[in-house]
């Protein structure tokens, strides 16, 4: 498949990400874990069975000994840009952003690798010390198990907005199926570490009014998942992660 890349949308450490026409185009850097192109790809391919608004996938393939996912590109705005263009209509694109995620929510998505699995790993992971990482796997296996369509990195630049007004839900890298207040936690995170805190607390308070989930249900997982983003190892995060991570009970 031809693909031109001259229309670069964005750049990380590890990808490129790009428009050919109604195209996107995912391209990772060389010597990228092929296993963890094709966890991305099955996770793409697993969204698009179960219906919900989401690109679909149109090929996998080389270019220039570097892995590339392609997918379809959605025209829209994304909630992060109109939160930020849009201050006044703030509160209406927080209830948007909340019905988004109420909706995956009802989508099962059991061939999706379990999200309390993912945490038993993370939580391993995390070089917290033995004490700390046996409460938090003991509270972990005392969750209940779902099989919700969990999104993983739920926020607002991965909701886009059509000109027809659909919301689209893109970047599946880390979706899994499971517990949709351990992915409602993991939005809560982000928004704090990104200095949100007031948009943090809106967002957990309209969460928990929608789906009609007890506040202190969700902060069950807030130290699981302090945890499992110390595996990304950013110094800038250490010390509110270890806060929130050896905090027992919240």
């Amino acid at each position: 498949m031809s693909l031109n890349l001259d229309n670069v949308i964005l750049t990380r450490a590890t990808k490129s990400v790009h428009r050919d026409g109604n195209l996107l185009i995912k391209l990772f850097i060389e010597g990228y874990s092929i296993a963890d192109v094709m966890n991305e790809v099955r996770n793409i391919a697993v969204v698009e069975e179960t219906g919900f608004k989401a690109p679909k996938l149109v090929n996998v393939q080389k270019i220039d000994n570097r892995w590339a996912i392609v997918t379809e590109f959605i025209e829209g705005t994304t909630l992060a840009q109109l939160l930020a263009e849009n201050p006044a209509s703030a509160d209406a694109y927080m209830e948007r952003f909340v019905d988004v995620q109420l909706d995956m929510h009802k989508y099962s998505a059991a061939k999706l690798r379990h999200n309390t699995e993912k945490m038993h790993t993370y939580i391993n992971q995390s070089g917290l010390d033995a004490t700390t990482r046996y409460g938090l796997q003991t509270r972990l296996s005392s969750l209940p198990r779902n099989s919700k369509l969990c999104h993983g990195d739920f926020c607002p630049s991965n909701v886009i907005v059509t000109s027809s007004d659909e919301a689209y839900v893109i970047d599946w890298a880390h979706a899994t199926s499971g517990n949709a207040s351990a992915d409602t936690a993991r939005s809560y995170l982000m928004f704090r570490l990104a200095g949100e805190h007031d948009r943090a607390d809106q967002y957990l308070d309209l969460f928990c009014r929608k789906s009609d989930t007890a506040r202190q249900y969700v902060q069950k997982w807030m130290a699981i998942v302090a945890a499992a983003q110390l595996t990304k190892n950013k110094p800038e995060e250490r010390e509110f992660l270890l806060n929130w991570a050896n905090v027992v009970e919240h």
